[in-house]
């Protein structure tokens, strides 16, 4: 039995929840997101919450219940608040800067790295702190582990780009002999 997959999914008051098709479909204003769960898993809307169980006892059906009940949840968080990765950069002469639809990285390369922002992904630079929003977790995660991976941080002095609330286990150097 899934844990995540019993629990319901509250609809909130300003987003529009509708199944067509086997896919649950939510709307608020002019996004819209939808999740495809046709053949593991049933979904029903009972007193502004979204059910879901699972259509047979194999084990592909009880595997997917809890994960499209996850995804629809965090579809639904998504329109309701959004998502936000924070990205930090380490390093003398590291920076960052937004230009129109591109991110400007100066990572100690010979060329500046210009990441194209992707559509429905905001990106502010404040300092040397980079902020990845969305609607899309997935997007939003995808993102800033493509940003981190043009410099991930290294052991010894901790430059390069790392998340904010990520910890760089340090090595120690060399040692002079005596």
């Amino acid at each position: 039995m899934s844990r995540i997959g019993k629990q319901p999914v509250e609809i909130p008051s300003g987003v529009e929840v509708k199944i067509e098709d086997g896919k649950v479909i939510a709307k608020k204003g002019n996004l819209v997101k939808e999740v495809d769960t046709r053949n593991y898993v049933d979904v029903k809307i009972e007193d502004n919450k979204i059910i879901f169980s699972p259509k047979g006892e194999d084990r592909q059906s009880r595997a997917f219940w809890g994960t499209y009940r996850a995804l629809t949840n965090n579809m639904i968080e998504g329109l309701v608040k959004g998502f936000e990765k924070r990205l930090e950069i380490n390093g003398v002469g590291y920076r960052a800067a937004v230009s129109g639809k591109n991110l400007e990285l100066q990572l100690g390369f010979s060329h500046p790295v210009i990441f194209p922002i992707p559509e429905g992904i905001e990106i502010k630079v404040e300092k040397n702190i980079i902020i990845v929003k969305g609607h899309d977790k997935q997007q939003v995660g995808q993102v800033a582990a493509k940003i981190r991976s043009f410099r991930p941080p290294e052991p010894y002095k901790g430059k390069g780009v790392k998340y904010v609330d990520e910890v760089i286990i340090r090595k120690a150097g060399k040692t002079a002999k005596k």
